[in-house]
């Protein structure tokens, strides 16, 4: 017989569980709470825990634990069950239930089932339960099996616990009137704790979900930055584990909770979000003449006017009597200067290496000194206005308006972020997005920000947003650098104030660079 303190003791065991159950955000571990909570407030040796498919044809195992024969499957920690157990159907092929089995009968039916010996029970079909035994050398005896019914009435799972165990001998018996209530009580608050879960989960997806349709889109109109926009997130989280893990130096007392984990990541993925802003023609701006096409090609054309244009003045001259090896000499001569501006302005156009104050002078020289006749008949300059200012870009492909358009980019992420009412837990997800182009010594942008006013994690998008960058292979107008050029001109940022040095110092020491590139870079390995 029971005392009131022993079933004092087990209520209060139920509230705990209880608060346990709808502080948990881990939907595995929260199944499994729920089914090691039942065992223990129902002394339970063996249980299962059973969820609805989403078809609501069949009960499916999610966890099972038998401690005398040390079973365990699913849950946080132990093998999955899939392969391991089938699914339970909750029809017939001829569509009649299937309750000849005792979970199917308790959610089809939303009722209680508590059997004193499986072995002696004649309403419900144990065949499968005396196979176990006798492969095991198990014996099963009492059963307790209960519906999960949800806060809209609906049955979301079963709970099943096996060989109720005498707190006084050990020895097996039925399971009592208190021990069902107290698992009638927990199924309730366990299903409700579930279905908040999934909802929450649910919720989660669908946010997560929306993320990569923005992201698909800046990819839809740029490859360039659609993979951009799914690598950084990578590798801000390897080198956050990568922080989280240190014990030692400025980031010892640095930790991630999964909520923190969670945000960061979701910050990473949103980081260019505003890129969904900014001009197709800019983003794959791949040389410098480039517009809806590379106006490069006119400029080859207008060779081939001015190769054209001194040919026929050369056989005048020959007509008029000149002497025609000279002028032929001449003629050579002068298309071999015209061939070899021309492929001085193919290799300026790529925006590949930087340009020197002489490689400009002569791109203003080829400007000022060549004139060609247009459609017209019109003699004009042999490179417009506009065609000069892209082709004298010092470095890169766009200048500086088109710079400056690509740099909004991060005030429209910002912008579109603030925009959202952000839960508690993603409050900071405008600040981390929003700070990856900032410097440590407040040069950077949009707002100018220093190290000591930025967190730890929009540093981190720093450091990721520009090795990712410099290691990319799929640039329009630059191929990926290998690791050690990559990690030199990194070495180079953290000397010049560009990216923090304690993190840069411990992405190199951990080697989070390496566990990316065997990822993303296996060339570059």
């Amino acid at each position: 017989m029971e005392t009131l303190d022993d079933l004092f003791c087990r209520l209060e065991q139920l509230n705990d569980i209880g608060a346990s159950l709808s502080n948990e955000r881990n939907l595995n571990r929260l199944l499994e709470k729920i089914l090691l909570a039942a065992k223990t407030i129902t002394r339970a040796d063996g249980g299962t825990l059973y969820l609805v498919s989403e078809d609501r044809q069949r009960l499916h195992f999610e966890i099972v634990r038998t401690d005398s024969l040390d079973i365990a499957f699913g849950g946080s920690d132990a093998p999955p069950t899939s392969g391991k157990f089938p699914d339970l159907a909750l029809y017939r092929e001829d569509g009649s239930a299937n309750d000849s089995m005792v979970a199917v009968h308790a959610a089809i039916n939303g009722k209680t089932v508590n059997i004193a010996d499986a072995y002696c029970e004649a309403g419900f079909d144990f065949s499968g339960t005396r196979k176990f035994d006798e492969r095991t050398g198990y014996r099963s005896h009492s059963f307790l099996t209960v519906p999960m019914q949800n806060h809209e009435g609906e049955i979301i799972g079963v709970l099943q616990l096996i060989n109720a165990l005498s707190p006084q001998t050990g020895d097996v018996v039925e399971f009592s009137q208190a021990d069902q209530r107290l698992a009638e009580s927990l199924a309730s608050q366990a299903a409700i704790a579930l279905t908040n879960r999934q909802l929450v989960q649910q919720l989660e997806g669908l946010f997560e979900s929306f993320i990569k349709l923005i992201n698909l889109a800046i990819d839809e109109k740029s490859p360039y930055t659609g993979g951009h926009c799914q690598r950084v997130p990578e590798l801000t989280m390897l080198l956050a584990e990568a922080v989280n893990a240190t014990s030692e130096g400025p980031l010892a007392d640095f930790h991630l909770t999964d909520k923190d984990r969670y945000e960061l990541r979701i910050a990473a993925l949103l980081h260019d979000c505003g890129k969904i802003t900014t001009p197709v023609h800019v983003v794959d701006k791949a040389t410098k003449l480039q517009t809806i096409f590379d106006r490069i090609h006119l400029v080859d054309t207008r060779f081939e006017v001015l190769k054209r244009d001194a040919e026929i003045a050369a056989l005048k001259e020959i007509i008029d009597g000149a002497d025609a090896a000279q002028v032929r000499e001449k003629l050579a001569a002068n298309n071999a200067t015209l061939d070899a501006e021309r492929e001085f302005l193919r290799f300026a156009n790529m925006g590949s290496e930087r340009m020197c104050d002489e490689d400009l002078a002569r791109v203003r020289a080829i400007a000022q000194n060549y004139h060609w006749r247009n459609e017209r008949g019109e003699e004009v300059p042999f490179l417009s206005d506009n065609e000069l200012e892209n082709l004298s870009i010092r470095a890169g492909t766009l200048t500086a308006d088109e710079r400056e358009i690509i740099n909004h980019h991060i005030v429209a992420t910002i912008r579109m972020l603030e925009q959202l009412p952000w839960p508690k837990h993603l409050k900071n997800v405008p600040e981390y997005a929003g700070g990856h182009h900032e410097r440590m010594d407040g040069k950077g942008y949009p707002k100018g920000l220093k190290r000591e006013e930025m967190s730890w994690q929009a540093r981190m998008m720093g450091i990721s947003d520009i090795f990712e960058a410099l290691t990319a292979k799929d640039r329009p107008y630059k191929a990926g650098m290998r690791l050690p050029e990559a990690l030199k001109i990194m070495d180079r940022l953290c000397g010049d104030g560009h990216i923090d040095p304690d993190l840069y110092r411990l992405f190199v020491s951990e080697r989070v660079f390496q566990a990316y590139a065997e990822s993303f870079l296996t060339e570059a390995c």
